[in-house]
């Protein structure tokens, strides 16, 4: 039996492609891709670079927290970035740099994060990690819902105004996110492309 065949099913995302012959043996499958997404997540995470100016670092955190929504879809992808969120907050210094707890100044793009992950697996499974042109339009609607919480949390969380907030938290980073979608707009599609071959 291939294990390519769910790539061809309406609604598959590359989690898809794993084989699961039974219930227990999806549950189990799934429960180690949140797992498997949120150290993902974590590890990312510790790429950090200090911005001038700004609270906010450069990261592959929220990278990592779109490519892992669009990789496992809305549910699963929803609850990693959920258990990557849970655990930090418990005390798993895995947040940008090594932080751990709620309520920091970039704590807002964590919580945004739990929702463009799960917006992007909503996209990955309507076809939006499947062309180049479909990626990069999957990886910035992703990164608009995360600036969506982060802003407006960097703002009231340090007193800025928004336009301090965007200024800060938002600017210096629009580079680095043209380069995580490119990257993306090639690793997905390529993915699929090998899935298809081995099919």
């Amino acid at each position: 039996m291939s294990t390519a065949a769910p790539a061809l099913r309406p609604g598959a995302v590359l989690a898809d492609l794993l084989p699961a012959a039974t219930a227990t043996r999806a549950r189990v499958r799934d429960a180690a891709l949140v797992a498997g997404g949120a150290v993902i997540t974590g590890l990312a995470a510790q790429i950090a670079v200090p911005v001038p100016g700004s609270p906010v670092p450069v990261t592959g955190q929220t990278f990592a927290a779109l490519l892992v929504g669009a990789s496992l879809g809305a549910r699963r992808g929803l609850l990693s970035l959920a258990l990557y969120a849970v655990a930090g907050i418990a005390g798993v210094p895995w947040f940008a740099g090594g932080a751990s707890g709620a309520g920091g100044a970039t704590f807002g793009y964590v919580l945004g994060m739990l929702l463009a992950a799960t917006a992007a697996g909503a996209l990955a499974r309507r076809g939006g990690d499947r062309g180049a042109l479909r990626t990069a339009a999957t990886m910035a609607a992703g990164n608009a819902v995360i600036y969506a919480v982060g802003v407006p949390y960097l703002a009231l969380s340090t007193g800025m105004s928004f336009g301090q907030a965007v200024a800060a938290g938002m600017v210096p980073f629009l580079i680095g996110d043209a380069l995580k979608i490119a990257l993306a707009m090639g690793a997905l599609p390529t993915a699929w492309k090998l899935a298809w071959r081995r099919g």
